[in-house]
C-alpha cells in the first residue's frame, strides 16, 4: 500500500481540558477508507534535554515527577519558551538547573515523545567543555539536585527505578548513534 493511502484528514478539533503545562484536545479525522475517527491529542510546547559531559561522567538531576509519584534521575531540560530556539533553550536549562555553562553543544536530534498522542516534540543535545558555576537558578516550582554520575552506571541503570523516564533512554540512544560510546 502506499504511503499516501495511510494519511488521515483532521476535519475538526475542539479543546477538550486546558491546563498550564499542555491542552487536551479531541480531533475529528477522515480516514483514507472514508471512515470517520475521533482521536485524543495532548498540545503542548516543545521540550529540550541536555546530556552534560564532565570527563567520564554525565552531569545529570533528581527531581519529583509526579506521574510516577517517585524521584527520577535524567538529564537537565525542560519547556522551550515561546519564540526561543530549541539550542537556546538547551543552554538556559542547563545553566538554570545545574549552573553549568557549556563551551560546545551538539545537535543529537529530535523525537515526538508519543506520536500517537501527542503533537509536540523533544530536541537534545550534548554540552561539552563545561564551566561549572555551581549557582542554580530554578523556576519557582522546581526542586532539583543535580551531580555528577559515571556514563558506566547512566548506561547500565537506564531503564530502572531510578531512571524511569523513556524520554532520557531516548538520548541516550542518540547520544550513543553520536558519539559511540
Amino acid at each position: 500500500m502506499a504511503d499516501e493511502k495511510l494519511v488521515w484528514k483532521e476535519e475538526g478539533r475542539k479543546v477538550i481540558c486546558k491546563t498550564p503545562v499542555l491542552t487536551v484536545t479531541e480531533r475529528e479525522s477522515t480516514g483514507p477508507d472514508g471512515q470517520k475517527g475521533r482521536f485524543i491529542v495532548n498540545e503542548a510546547p516543545d521540550w529540550v534535554a541536555v546530556i552534560p559531559v564532565v570527563d567520564d561522567s554525565f552531569l545529570m538531576v533528581r527531581q519529583w515527577r509526579h506521574g510516577e509519584q517517585g524521584l527520577s534521575i535524567e538529564f537537565p531540560g525542560g519547556v522551550i519558551e515561546p519564540g526561543e530556539e530549541p539550542e537556546a533553550g538547551a543552554r538556559r536549562e542547563l545553566r538554570e538547573e545545574t549552573g553549568a555553562e557549556a563551551g560546545k553543544l551538539t545537535y543529537l536530534g529530535r523525537v515526538n515523545p508519543n506520536p500517537a498522542l501527542c503533537s509536540n516534540h523533544m530536541y537534545f543535545y550534548c554540552a561539552q567543555n563545561l564551566t561549572l558555576t555551581g549557582q542554580q537558578n530554578l523556576d519557582s516550582d522546581e526542586f532539583v539536585n543535580y551531580m555528577k554520575i559515571s556514563k558506566k552506571e547512566v548506561f547500565e541503570k537506564m531503564g530502572g527505578p531510578d531512571y524511569p523516564h523513556a524520554l532520557m533512554a531516548a538520548a541516550l540512544c542518540l547520544y550513543r548513534q553520536k558519539f559511540g560510546e
